[in-house]
């Protein structure tokens, strides 16, 4: 299974020069916890909720004014559409992020999440739960 199965292909995207009111309003909006940052269909950078906690509010400097590009993280860790989804996982993992967006030929086509990947796997070990159960003895 390619990660592109499990994708959003719906992903929530900003420019570098919107604001974190626009982003947090946009994140509320959508019930969402990041927004990509996007440049030409490319994805430059990540913000998620806890970057504006920690990086704009924890600062004590107020929002205003703050843009994307200042509080992003750039150079997204990425996946190609055709990567597997235990590749995928596995680049989380060593990575240490919970959302990577997907690409095909470096355009932005989908985000998955680390929430995404759990109700995937909550739904294999379900389907496999079946299987057990068929074959079991009744008690």
């Amino acid at each position: 299974m390619t990660i592109n199965e499990v994708a959003r292909s719906d992903v929530i995207t900003v420019g570098p020069g919107a604001y974190v009111e626009e982003m947090v309003q946009v994140m509320r909006d959508e019930k969402v916890g990041s927004v990509v940052v996007e440049d030409d269909g490319t994805p430059v950078g990540i913000v998620t909720d806890r970057d504006i906690a920690l990086r704009v509010l924890g600062e004590g400097d107020g929002s205003s004014g703050v843009t994307a590009g200042e509080v992003m993280t750039g150079d997204p860790v990425t996946a190609d559409a055709g990567d597997g989804v235990y590749d995928v996982v596995r680049k989380m993992c060593s990575e240490e992020v919970r959302r990577i967006p997907i690409v095909d030929e470096g355009e932005l086509v989908g985000i998955v999440t680390l929430d995404d990947l759990v109700v995937l796997l909550a739904a294999e070990l379900q389907n496999l739960s079946g299987v057990i159960q068929s074959e079991s003895p009744p008690y």
